[in-house]
């Protein structure tokens, strides 16, 4: 059974400075980031690293785990909404201003966000489905989502496009489906991240489309070493095809590999496959969540557990032997944009 860590309950550690690391430090792209020039302050400390062996390149889930999409997501659909009902070129049916106004945004939200957990499962567990980008499944499925509610108007001569008399056009629908392109940051995320860069690989392993994860991380400052997608191994996970492929692309073995999620299922699919595992808890990211964690408590399948309300990935770096001294004071602890995007593959 895998050694369970609970953060909250571990002991402090004396922390003094010494010289080298607890895993070599990986040769980094040419294309890396630029290192920022606000940063957490940090050393390697005498605390015993929590994960054996030690990693050598962290993975990380996107949607939940390093972004809070349900916060964004819900505000932009009410901004759009409010700016839609007050716009002066707009001649809405009178029944869309009554359903507008009796919607509760998080309620889409929260629906758009499962309708995606299905779609990719469905995937991952049937490669004879046709494959579709993650953006594409998020503007089918709001489409599907607002006209179930009467809030937009399919036409009758020329679906799926939208007739007139609804909340949005088509192309308006499309804009808000990027939603997903710009979510915003936990406030531990990004000066976590820069944190376990000073040791570590860092790389995004997330469902979302290349172009999306991209245009997410320098939307929200998060400085990765690399940026990997499920696309790249034609699959979504929890197919075992996104772990082993991720990490043979970085020439490493899966005991060299540590997953961090928000997500329990995530985590399991991980384990199987031989990587490590951190599980950081973040707000309403564990359906069933008494169930589920008490699962993967009892069966092992979690190596670092990090309780919400602990300074998520800041608490990884801590508990892999990374003494950060101080952080900036920046809005949302989060480092300043990187003037070269981040490396898709090792050179």
């Amino acid at each position: 059974m895998a050694h369970l860590i609970d953060i909250r309950r571990s002991p402090a550690a004396d922390i003094t400075t010494i010289l080298g690391s607890p895993t070599p430090l990986p040769p980094r792209s040419r294309t890396s980031p630029t290192e920022p020039t606000i940063k957490p302050l940090t050393k390697i400390s005498s605390k015993v690293m929590a994960l054996s062996p030690s990693p050598r390149c962290l993975f990380f889930d996107v949607f939940g785990t390093c972004v809070d999409w349900r916060k964004t997501v819900t505000a932009t659909l009410t901004e759009a909404s409010h700016k839609a009902l007050n716009a002066s070129d707009k001649s809405l049916a009178s029944s869309v201003r009554v359903r507008v106004g009796d919607t509760d945004w998080a309620d889409v939200a929260q629906e758009w966000r499962e309708s995606y957990l299905a779609f990719t499962q469905a995937l991952a567990n049937d490669s004879s489905i046709p494959w579709k980008s993650v953006d594409d499944h998020h503007l089918d499925s709001l489409r599907k989502i607002l006209l179930s509610r009467g809030i937009v108007r399919e036409s009758l001569y020329d679906p799926p496009n939208l007739e007139p008399g609804g909340l949005w056009n088509n192309d308006e629908l499309r804009a808000l489906s990027l939603i997903w392109h710009r979510l915003d940051p936990w406030p531990d995320t990004c000066n976590g991240i820069a944190a376990l860069n000073t040791i570590f690989w860092t790389c995004t392993l997330t469902n979302g489309n290349l172009s999306l994860i991209k245009d997410m991380a320098a939307h929200a400052s998060m400085p990765f070493t690399h940026i990997f997608s499920a696309e790249m191994f034609g699959s979504y996970k929890p197919s075992p095809k996104i772990y082993l492929g991720a990490a043979e692309k970085l020439n490493l073995a899966p005991k060299e590999c540590a997953m961090v999620a928000a997500h329990l299922r995530d985590l399991k699919a991980a384990k199987e496959c031989g990587f490590q595992t951190i599980y950081v808890e973040r707000p309403q990211e564990e359906p069933n969540e008494e169930v589920a964690r008490a699962e993967a408590k009892s069966k092992g399948y979690v190596d670092l557990w990090v309780e919400e309300g602990h300074e998520g990935f800041l608490t990884v770096a801590r508990e892999l032997a990374i003494e950060i001294i101080s952080t900036s004071r920046r809005r949302s602890l989060s480092a300043p944009p990187a003037t070269t995007p981040p490396a898709d593959i090792p050179h």
